[in-house]
């Protein structure tokens, strides 16, 4: 038997989906935050054990291990990256703090700046200067550089950014500057803007080109540990890695600029939603994921989650590299409850999994969601948790609830209740800000739950946004880590180019489409994968005059890499017709008469590989299911003994009535009064409105 593992670290849980033939296992145990890579050997090694294999012969045959990180992310909430220091052209060294003038929250006059990731006194800059087209307007200063390296390695700098102006166009005087930085500065890595974001404009390249520098260290060195481990164990391919953009590629590729991970296990459960709504007949998609430290919001459109790349904004920070949309908001089971000037709270502050909430028993002190929902008997401490890895305690647990009753009034219970009502509000305020600002309307689409909490609160959250359908597949508490397996090996790489629609260098860009087809060539034949094998999708970004954002489409899609015979004198028309579309698409008109421009070229190269299939249908008949027990439990409407059903027992066609809860494995589903559940041919649960709750 050979396997493929999809792995995804969540802020709690590190989560594993394997894999064999057409049959899926899942695997749940407590993330390491001391080291991340000892929760992902640890699972991998249940994992063996449940095939009944040793470590080593199972990793033997594994054909592929998938990993989605969050350390990227982490290193960015906790703020506890590297010394990171920026040389940039003359004259430039404060554009990074001027931000567009953006701000997050628009009416909060106390809303402070992001913190520095390189203050001023780190932000150092030489004389040079390119212009627009690649020409030497002032020669590159190397004593000035070497003047910065020394003024940086004295504020003990672990990582330096260079930027300067128009290196995307030429690169000569940055790669100059950071072969003198590894001189004067040996063992610290470099981030240089026409690796990471090699365009336009200048701020988007410098931000995101900073915060690589920030997180790179972190991000490599944990990298770097994963495989050596993994290499001692006996596993014999290359790691591949889940990229922000939805696609995965070696972890080769990923050091070259590792902000490309950078949100990419929250992408993971995108392209898993689609792949499933797509097999279930359901192209638009509302997905939620609710884990232990966030809860996460995309949109899957027409079947799709494109990733863009642009102003995108992650922590406070803007990172210009291809992202599939991804809303997070502090909302999981570990979110802290509290009172904060005389109301009541619920995070974005987490207790995660060290010491976790007081239900684990692991010394927390501070009572979270998961402890509300033990206190509402939706979740039980007489059933086991996270697939058996330990069991809930109610010690302390009410203790703590009656802590904030007596700042609140009322009874532990009653705090327990009011903490399901604010967490559920402030998700369900959070989707409604995400699809309106898109120009959706969520009545028109079906939620796809997942996360080990996303199931409980699902169909209340429906019930708010008024979605009647609900699909909450059998692997949804593993769900990002599915999707690493459905994910396929991609490259989604830019070049800039500025020209009016009617008047494209033919030669130009086939020279920018052969650089971007020469990496990708090269990384997919390090990872074993023949360039006839490569789908290539040529694409451009263009934009009206006077627009500030430019939008992406199709221009060919090849099978194989090398043929650019596409790009002829016809090759600005076919450009402008196929533009018109896609802004009519967008935004439901487009501009007579105006001819658009072209900003940059985009090759987005990818290859099938096996993934999880993925069964539909209703073809079972219909049978009312037979709870296996009751419990004492508050679905919204006050405690009362409500039905519990076993996940193991229930089959297809098997038909849950609310109001009920359905205990799984590594996961609870509430069917609300008002709603019922309905396994299908695949064991996916399908809940459906039948009345208002």
């Amino acid at each position: 038997m050979r396997y493929r593992v999809g792995i995804d670290i969540g802020g709690t849980f590190t989560d594993f989906a394997l894999l064999k033939g057409a049959e899926v296992v899942l695997h749940k145990n407590l993330s390491t935050p001391e080291d991340r890579s000892l929760g992902v050997m640890h699972g991998l090694g249940k994992l063996a054990g449940i095939e009944g294999l040793s470590l080593g012969d199972f990793l033997e045959r594994c054909d592929a291990i998938v990993h989605g990180t969050t350390v990227a992310d982490n290193t960015l909430i906790e703020m506890n990256g590297a010394v990171t220091g920026l040389i940039t052209t003359e004259g430039f060294r404060d554009e990074i703090e001027y931000r567009r003038g953006y701000k997050e929250s628009i009416w909060d006059v106390r809303l402070e700046a992001p913190k520095e990731i390189a203050p001023r006194r780190r932000r150092l800059t030489v004389p040079e200067r390119l212009l627009f087209d690649g020409s030497v307007h002032k020669a590159l200063d190397e004593a000035a550089v070497r003047e910065a390296c020394r003024k940086l390695r004295k504020q003990n700098v672990e990582s330096v950014a260079v930027s300067l102006l128009f290196s995307f166009v030429n690169p000569e005087h940055e790669k100059r500057v950071a072969r003198i930085v590894a001189e004067e500065m040996p063992g610290v890595p470099v981030s240089v803007s026409h690796e990471v974001l090699p365009r336009a404009p200048e701020y988007d390249r410098t931000s995101t080109t900073v915060v690589n520098a920030y997180v790179a260290p972190r991000v490599t060195s944990y990298l770097e540990r994963l495989v050596d481990r993994l290499q001692q164990a006996g596993y014999r391919h290359r790691l591949m890695v889940m990229q922000a953009s939805g696609g995965v590629m070696t972890r080769e590729y990923i050091q070259g600029a590792p902000i490309r991970v950078l949100a990419s296990g929250p992408a993971g459960g995108v392209i898993g939603s689609a792949h499933v709504g797509g097999a279930k007949g359901c192209p638009n998609l509302l997905c939620v994921d609710m884990g232990g430290t966030s809860y996460d919001m995309s949109v899957v459109l027409n079947g799709a989650a494109p990733a863009e790349a642009g102003w995108n904004m992650h922590h406070r920070y803007l990172v210009g590299v291809p992202m599939v949309q991804v809303e997070t908001l502090g909302a999981g089971g570990g979110s802290i409850c509290h009172v904060a000037n005389g109301a009541l709270q619920v995070g974005p502050a987490s207790a995660g999994s060290e010491p976790g909430p007081i239900c684990y028993g692991r010394g927390g002190t501070q009572p979270t969601i998961t402890d509300a929902l033990l206190m509402l008997g939706i979740l039980s401490a007489d059933t086991e948790f996270a697939g058996g890895s330990f069991s809930l305690s109610r010690k302390g647990v009410a203790e703590a609830f009656q802590r904030i009753a007596d700042q609140t009034g009322g009874s532990a219970e009653d705090v327990a209740f009011d903490c399901w009502r604010v967490v559920n509000a402030n998700m369900s305020q959070a989707v409604q800000r995400t699809v309106a600002s898109k120009g959706l309307d969520p009545q028109d689409m079906v939620m796809l739950a997942y996360g080990g909490n996303g199931p409980v609160f699902a169909a209340i959250q429906a019930e708010d946004l008024g979605i009647a359908r609900v699909l909450v597949p059998k692997a949804s508490p593993t769900f990002s880590a599915l999707g690493t397996l459905v994910a396929n090996p991609a490259i989604d790489e830019e070049r800039s180019y500025l020209a009016p629609a009617g008047a494209l260098d033919a030669r130009r860009l086939k020279t920018l489409w052969g650089e971007l087809e020469a990496r990708a060539a090269k990384f997919f034949a390090d990872a074993n994968f023949a360039a006839d094998r490569v789908t290539a999708k040529y694409q451009m970004k263009m934009r009206y005059p006077g627009q500030n954002w430019s939008l992406s489409f199709d221009i060919q899609v090849n099978t194989g890499l090398g043929d650019l015979s596409f790009i002829d004198a016809g090759i600005g028309g076919r450009a402008v017709e196929a533009f018109n579309r896609r802004h009519m698409e967008e935004y439901g008109h487009i501009r007579e008469g105006e001819l658009p421009e072209v900003t940059c070229l985009r090759l987005v190269t990818s290859v099938e590989t096996p993934s999880p299939k993925v069964r539909s249908g209703f073809t079972a008949p219909v049978v009312a299911a037979r709870p296996a027990r009751s419990r004492r439990a508050n679905l919204g409407d006050g405690f009362k003994d409500t039905p519990v059903h076993s996940g193991a027992g229930l089959k297809p066609g098997h038909e849950v009535m609310g109001p009920a809860i359905i205990d799984e494995t590594f996961t609870t589903i509430v069917v609300y009064p008002g709603w019922k559940a309905r396994v299908d041919d695949a064991g996916d649960y399908e809940l459906n409105r039948v009345a208002a709750a």
